[in-house]
């Protein structure tokens, strides 16, 4: 199964532009209003996306309601899962729902989840969004100069705001071209009316900007509350071949997380969100990518369970410790200082058996003179006994 997409309403979700795209995951649970607003549901709707399809890319908008992004997060520290991707997009609504169709279409690929999710960012430098406002008076979202702020207070007066991938606001007049700055390559544009009508955008823009395909789509109720005003038109550019956005994610050079392990490009893991060490501490992972195996020292040489019992002629065989503290378990036959002698069998081997129980005999030291062991030359000796017997 793909990695799914999922987004936070309904209005973000675009037609797909060919039957191989997968559909897009909605979750019931984020909407505003009676239905949404339950961490439960949230709970169950985000753990039943994990268990199908193994990872999961969760797509909302930077400016949405902190109590939705905490909702968010809370099921995300919940479940304790780290299959779960919240990526959130500074783009304008009509801009993060077709940078969602755009995840789609890569999610068929053979993209490994990080890098899908990590392509969220690369992706948006290459996404024009915009609208034609009648007012900038509450646009706060790009900069508004003292002049222009002014003029929007004029019957009649309409804008051309560019607020990605660099801010620009130009003042209309006449059926001209707006004047914004065009993409470089070629796009399909996604308009959506509001207000206003979008004879201005269609036209006179998309030959600007040499559009190859125009789709119109509805207007996210989000777009007057970003934009400011109610009186627009809104409308986002971007690449539309699959194939040219799988060479650009391609391209990138990929790196590995060094907390979680999974692939990805730029500076960041979107799933953990874990940095990318400086080049020089690249490389070394935070944990281990898999415990060791019982018994086994991290970094050391396992000592062999045979080495404490084997023959001396086997134990040569063995290879030597790396710690100091295995030493004694392999070396050839001497026993560690301070522990006691193994008595030897008849054979001059190791004892086994009745001898193994004797106690080892000790040399007597070199004053006790022609005594036997354990004698106490101190002691005066005991009287001979009498070879006749009694009458």
């Amino acid at each position: 199964m793909p990695t799914a997409v999922a987004v936070t309403s309904p209005e973000l979700v675009l037609p797909s532009p060919d039957r191989h795209t997968p559909p897009a995951a909605i979750l019931q649970s984020a909407e505003p209003g009676e239905r949404g607003g339950s961490l439960d549901r949230t709970l169950a709707e985000i753990h039943t996306l994990v268990e199908q399809h193994g990872h999961v890319l969760v797509v909302h908008p930077a400016a949405a309601p902190p109590a939705l992004v905490h909702r968010l997060h809370a099921a995300r520290a919940a479940l304790e899962t780290d299959r779960l991707a919240l990526v959130g997009v500074d783009l304008p609504p009509l801009g993060t729902a077709l940078l969602a169709l755009q995840l789609r279409q890569l999610s068929i690929c053979d993209f490994s989840p990080g890098v899908l999710a990590s392509a969220a960012r690369l992706l948006a430098h290459y996404l024009h969004a915009g609208a034609v406002l009648g007012s900038v008076a509450r646009l706060d979202q790009v900069p508004v100069g003292l002049k222009a702020h002014a003029k929007s207070w004029l019957p009649g007066s309409q804008f051309a705001v560019l607020a990605r991938p660099e801010p620009q606001l130009v003042r209309l007049s006449g059926d001209q071209d707006p004047g914004l700055k065009a993409p470089g390559f070629p796009t399909r544009l996604v308009v959506a009316e509001g207000g206003l009508p979008a004879e201005r955008v269609t036209g006179a823009l998309a030959r600007a900007w040499h559009v190859r395909e125009v789709t119109p789509t509805k207007l996210p109720a989000a777009s007057a509350d970003w934009w400011g005003t109610s009186k627009l038109t809104e409308f986002a550019a971007a690449i539309p071949d699959i194939s040219v956005l799988y060479q650009l994610v391609s391209s990138v050079r990929r790196e590995e997380c060094h907390w979680c392990g999974l692939e990805l490009i730029g500076d960041r893991c979107a799933f953990c969100a874990a940095p990318l060490p400086p080049p020089g501490e690249r490389g070394r992972r935070a944990l281990p990518a898999t415990r060791p195996a019982p018994g086994r020292l991290r970094g050391r040489e396992p000592a062999p369970a045979l080495a404490r019992t084997a023959p001396a002629a086997m134990r040569r065989a063995l290879p030597a410790a790396r710690d100091p503290r295995l030493a004694p378990a392999l070396d050839t036959g001497a026993a560690p200082p301070g522990a006691p002698q193994t008595p030897a069998g008849p054979t001059g081997g190791p004892a086994t058996g009745v001898h193994a129980l004797r106690p080892a005999q000790r040399e007597a030291p070199a004053d006790w003179g022609p005594h036997r062991p354990y004698e106490d030359p101190h002691q005066p000796p005991p009287p001979p006994r009498s070879r006749n017997p009694r009458p």
